[in-house]
């Protein structure tokens, strides 16, 4: 089993997808955004496509960690997902995109380049948080 990773905006919605072994993140592509109606389709194609159930939705919060309208916005869509018989888990996004910028601009990519695969690679931020956080904590022989 599979899990996508979605990091939801105005304008677009970027896509990854974990490995079978749910170890790592991969950033797939990115969708524009086409309404929610349209934008559930296109995700429930995905998931067919991939053969996955579960979808980790980035959440957006302020900067004092409430959930501001930003992501009232993005929980639209993941009551949508969730409505059509989607798992919905949500992880903090938190400069998710930052980080992914940073990664890019490591890379040397050309701003164009950049605009083109950021939503992607930001999902791929979101999704590998949350697959991180479902490990449990592994001990050192030492802290044994």
């Amino acid at each position: 089993m599979r899990i996508l990773g979605l990091d939801v905006g105005s304008k677009t919605i970027g896509v990854a997808l974990s490995d079978e072994l749910l170890l790592c993140a991969h950033p797939q592509k990115t969708l524009m955004r086409r309404g929610t109606r349209k934008d559930v389709e296109t995700v429930l194609e995905l998931c067919k496509k991939h053969i996955v159930s579960k979808v980790v939705v980035g959440l957006p919060y302020d900067c004092e960690g409430n959930e501001g309208h930003r992501a009232k916005r993005v929980r639209v869509l993941g009551d949508a997902l969730a409505a059509a018989g989607l798992t919905i888990e949500y992880q903090d996004e938190s400069f998710s995109t930052v980080e992914a910028e940073d990664v890019l601009l490591q890379a040397d990519l050309s701003r164009a380049r950049r605009k083109e695969v950021v939503d992607r690679l930001a999902a791929a931020v979101i999704l590998q948080a949350w697959l991180d956080a479902q490990r449990p904590i592994q001990l050192s022989s030492e802290e044994l």
